[in-house]
């Protein structure tokens, strides 16, 4: 197998409690397990020169040597679609994801993705984590939500992201509009999420099982029927806001999955009807992983938004 690194390290401490995959997990935020789980079975990933399996229990002073395949060409192609990019140098680049872009080619969006958008934007420059040559997109964004997403060029890039991601070391702000008048005029939402029992494409509130989820909000200002706010993430479950804003009985302006019936009657009452969600990832902080450098990005206001406002305010 041609490899285009290696990584090898002692195991410093026995984890008779946690498996091999596991384990690596920790280590390579970037990768999810069933990545890892792949590398192990073909022998990419050895304990002691052996071929182990996913379920090793790594124990003080094994060898783990890591042979990373060459990147293989993803089945995505590159496409040349416009994407406003509001920072960017060798290791990586913040843009503004328009919204109805998907982020990643899926079933039923195979192509017009972000990831088709970045393979031609960073054309050479594309991380390999996994070995797959793809662009090193570390978090997601809703298909309908706009804003700051960043990428990473380089492997090493992409694992120190991830980390910071993983670390809650990046600031993420987000501007969103939701139906009637949010009181009090700022607050935390603590509220575990997990899978909907019934309905599985989507997400809710749970008690007793589902992961950790925080969110923090102030009002921005108040309209008949409207409020917006800005959010903070401190977490970043599937779908967060968009659930906890419903569950504090406040869904988003036009996000019909969430809040159906609070739309419809915004409707009514105003005759306006949302193009989208209108949640916007305004702001994204975080450290430069080369430099050290601090980098704050702001992404401009979306044209559905100043429509919005302009309305409300009577213009």
């Amino acid at each position: 197998m041609k490899t285009n690194r290696t990584d090898a390290f002692v195991v410093e401490t026995s984890r008779p409690d946690e498996r091999l995959d596991a384990f690596l997990r920790r280590r390579y935020l970037s990768l999810s397990r069933t990545a890892l789980q792949r590398l192990i079975a073909q022998g990419a990933a050895r304990v002691n020169g052996c071929i182990v399996k996913p379920t090793h229990h790594p124990r003080a002073g094994e060898q783990i040597v890591i042979n990373w395949p060459d990147p293989a060409r993803d089945a995505a192609q590159p496409e040349d679609i416009p994407l406003e990019v509001l920072f960017e140098d060798a290791d990586l680049l913040v843009v503004n994801k328009p919204p109805g872009l998907v982020v990643h080619p899926a079933a039923g969006h195979r192509q017009h993705t972000l990831v088709n958008a970045l393979l031609h934007l960073c054309a050479g420059q594309l991380s390999g984590i996994g070995g797959v040559a793809r662009p090193g997109i570390v978090h997601r964004l809703d298909k309908d939500t706009s804003g700051c997403i960043v990428a990473a060029k380089n492997d090493a890039t992409h694992t120190a992201l991830a980390r910071q991601f993983a670390r809650r070391e990046i600031v993420k702000t987000y501007l969103a509009f939701v139906c009637g008048r949010l009181n009090p005029a700022a607050g935390e939402i603590r509220a575990a999420i997990a899978r909907h029992p019934s309905h599985r494409k989507r997400m809710a509130v749970t008690y007793g099982r589902g992961r950790e989820a925080w969110t923090s909000y102030r009002v921005v200002e108040h309209w008949s029927g409207i409020t917006l706010v800005e959010v903070r993430l401190h977490t970043g479950r599937t779908h967060q806001i968009r659930v906890h804003f419903q569950h504090l009985g406040f869904p988003l302006v036009g996000d019909t999955t969430y809040g159906n019936r609070p739309n419809q009657r915004l409707t009514e009452l105003t005759g306006y009807t949302a193009p989208r969600q209108l949640l916007h990832a305004q702001k994204l902080s975080f450290t430069h992983p080369r430099t050290g450098a601090p980098i704050a990005v702001e992404a401009p206001w979306p044209p559905d938004f100043l429509a919005l406002r302009r309305q409300l305010d009577g213009g």
